[in-house]
């Protein structure tokens, strides 16, 4: 029986043949747990009248744009190739846009896809807003409360001193004028990484005592992502309760752009083992995966991911270290211990992969991209993609 909530999508396939087929390292995307979580954010809009949009930073795996459209808002993208992505895929919904700088030669095309586009700077909103606007855009600038609620994740805090995104209310009274400031829309913030809804709270409260004078001529606030809506023990009461308030104060249309809630504990990653070996006394299990290629936010960020039927301290009787077969020595997911040895050609399972891995993995040492499939809800795997030799040749040259 599996226990933890992450793997429960897996429970009438975990010993079927069709997982065990799977050619390994891949990617399986759960619909029936994709759908959940559509579900409670739909929800979330419909109490509170915001629109939730999919940030694809985290989760752009098209194939299940259209399941989403059918709950969600839109999409949110950071640059040219994301904006066309949502339009393309998810055309019916809103596209919305925040790049920290712009590029003059991707502008044009931009305005193509982007139906919201937000400036990190007001240097960016001269430059650019009149000609989006006359284009007829909604455009947006992007707000530092300089209000950090994160602990241990300062690569993740874009409030921390000395951040590169957004405009203080300092060099928003030296820098902004009244025909800039009638160019604009909407602000938006983003100040959380996997958090719940009482960060919110406390970044709310900076940002009304920072623009609360100019919220009220603003046609909507988009309170960016981070938000761990989807979470179980997440205080959605809270959130709507923040929604509401922000609403009905300045009259504004509330925008989230969550990306790791869309597709939050959607995903698993399944592994096999090559071989073992020891070094002072400690098991290192050698796996077909990277940490470093195929879920570089266990370094980045870093973390040990979930593991289906192991623990992540030493409270089983046999544990291994888990590391990857690269050339770099710090490519290693974790300690974990389990019940039983393990050997090679064992599968192991990974929970919560199908955000910020299909979108971050790379080809470092030559290391194929694993194929990526589907679990349907009817129990089915599906193949979405497969790679090979090519994928990774012609990233690096034509000839």
């Amino acid at each position: 029986m599996i226990m933890n909530h992450i793997f429960e999508g897996l429970t009438s396939v975990i010993d079927g043949d069709g997982i065990k087929a799977l050619k390994t390292p891949c990617y399986v995307i759960d619909e029936k747990r994709l759908l959940h979580n559509a579900e409670v954010l739909s929800s979330v809009m419909s109490h509170t009248g915001c629109k939730i949009l999919l940030a694809q930073k985290a989760f752009s795996n098209y194939d299940f744009y259209p399941l989403l459209s059918g709950y969600l808002a839109g999409t949110e993208a950071s640059g040219l190739y994301e904006a066309r992505l949502g339009k393309e895929e998810m055309p019916e919904g809103e596209v919305h846009v925040f790049c920290a700088a712009y590029r003059d030669d991707e502008f044009d095309e931009l305005l193509k896809y982007a139906d919201h586009i937000v400036f990190n700077s007001i240097h960016q909103l001269a430059k650019f807003g009149g000609l989006a606007k006359s284009h007829g855009k909604s455009i947006g600038l992007r707000i530092n409360p300089e209000c950090s609620t994160q602990e241990g994740h300062e690569i993740y805090d874009p409030c921390a001193p000395g951040s590169r995104l957004g405009v203080t209310r300092g060099v928003w009274d030296e820098e902004m004028t009244p025909d800039l400031l009638a160019l604009l829309d909407g602000l938006h913030f983003h100040t959380l990484c996997e958090q719940d809804s009482d960060a919110l709270e406390t970044t709310l409260k900076a940002v009304e005592e920072k623009f609360g004078d100019v919220l009220p001529s603003m046609k909507w606030l988009n309170m960016g992502g981070g938000h761990h809506i989807t979470k179980p023990d997440y205080d959605i009461a809270t959130l709507e309760k923040l929604l509401i308030y922000a609403r009905e104060k300045w009259g504004v249309q509330v925008y989230l752009e969550p990306g790791e809630a869309v597709a939050l504990n959607a995903g698993y990653f399944m592994t096999r083992i090559l071989d073992i070996v020891e070094n002072n006394s400690i098991k290192i299990a050698i796996l077909d995966s990277s940490a470093a290629c195929h879920m570089p936010d266990v370094i980045e960020m870093p973390y040990m991911p979930p593991l289906l039927h192991a623990a992540s301290d030493s409270s089983k009787q046999y544990s291994y270290r888990l590391a990857g077969p690269t050339c770099l020595s710090g490519d290693v997911i974790g300690d974990y211990s389990f019940d039983h040895e393990l050997k090679a050609g064992d599968m192991l399972i990974f929970g919560d992969m199908a955000i910020y891995t299909t979108c971050k993995n790379n080809t470092f040492n030559g290391m194929p991209l694993p194929d990526i499939y589907k679990l349907g809800a009817d129990g089915i795997f599906e193949k979405l993609t497969d790679f090979g030799y090519d994928d990774f040749k012609y990233r690096l040259g034509r000839s």
